[in-house]
């Protein structure tokens, strides 16, 4: 495998996360969550758009545009850029969004947190195609990275605070059903966002350790990557043949004296491909 890192872009993110290429947008997309924008990679150039105090995760929908997890629940972007529906899932004003993704049914899985990171506050919901909300899973603390297995029987995802990935049974008609530990992350690591490859290999952000692990489905560790960036928040497979991984990073909580290339996206050629993300099926 290749460990050759290029820098994409400058420390232009404060809270850099959730990197997701689609073939419908043109490019990559990820947010940076803190300041509530979407930041969008085309043709070398990136351009911002503010859609929230919030932007934890975008994803594309199959009939065009994005669906978004904003700070208190989601909103459905249509082809064009306007805001088709908005849901709010919570008043509170000590929980926000995080991350998440797209299940084999189109659903969408995407998870919050505490502002101050209270243990068991957080929850990992589903929206339908047809957007019901359902609770999926109850008292986590940081909801993370998920993605499911290439036939769809297994969903991997992370409750950072755990500091392990977990593995879930899953079906359309049943969600997400016995949790159990998959890897517990080495020294202490913090992991984040997460992505599968067609492999089945299960790639991870350490966030605070400024690397990405690389896991067989066996859980075996089997390749690190070490990135110029203390926080590394989330990756995920791009360009036109999937071979591209992207890396984002965070300036949260950061000394971005010590560490001036925090909040810059990262890429590197690693010798394997990704899969096409799944999209939002409404």
């Amino acid at each position: 495998m290749s460990d050759t890192l290029e820098q994409v872009t400058g420390p232009i993110a404060e809270h850099g996360e959730g990197p997701c290429w689609s073939p419908s947008w043109g490019g990559l997309r990820w947010v940076d969550m803190t300041r509530g924008d979407i930041l969008e990679l085309v043709d070398g150039e990136v351009t911002r758009t503010h859609v929230d105090r919030i932007a934890a995760v975008v994803r594309p929908r199959s009939v065009g545009g994005a669906i978004i997890a904003v700070e208190r629940g989601v909103i459905a972007v249509g082809a064009a850029g306007a805001v088709e529906r908005r849901i709010e899932l919570w008043t509170s004003e000590a929980i926000r969004m995080n991350e998440g993704g797209c299940a084999p049914d189109g659903s969408f899985y995407c998870g919050s947190m505490a502002y101050d990171k209270t243990v068991g506050a957080a929850t990992l919901y589903r929206i339908s195609a047809d957007f019901e909300v359902s609770t999926a899973v109850a008292d986590v603390t940081i909801s993370n990275g998920i993605d499911w297995s290439a036939d769809g029987s297994l969903a991997f995802y992370i409750d950072t605070a755990t500091q392990r990935i977990d593995v879930f049974d899953w079906s359309p008609d049943r969600g997400l059903e016995g949790r159990r530990p998959f890897v517990e992350i080495r020294d202490g690591g913090r992991p984040d966002g997460l992505t599968i490859d067609a492999d089945g290999c299960i790639w991870t952000a350490i966030a605070n350790a400024g690397e990405v692990h690389r896991y067989t489905p066996d859980g075996v560790l089997d390749h690190v990557i070490e990135v110029p960036a203390s926080k590394v928040t989330a990756c995920t497979f791009g360009d036109d043949d999937l071979g591209t991984l992207y890396i984002t990073t965070s300036q949260e909580k950061v000394d971005v004296e010590a560490d001036p290339l925090a909040g810059s996206l990262f890429r590197v050629r690693p010798g394997v491909v990704g899969r096409p993300v799944r999209t939002f099926g409404a």
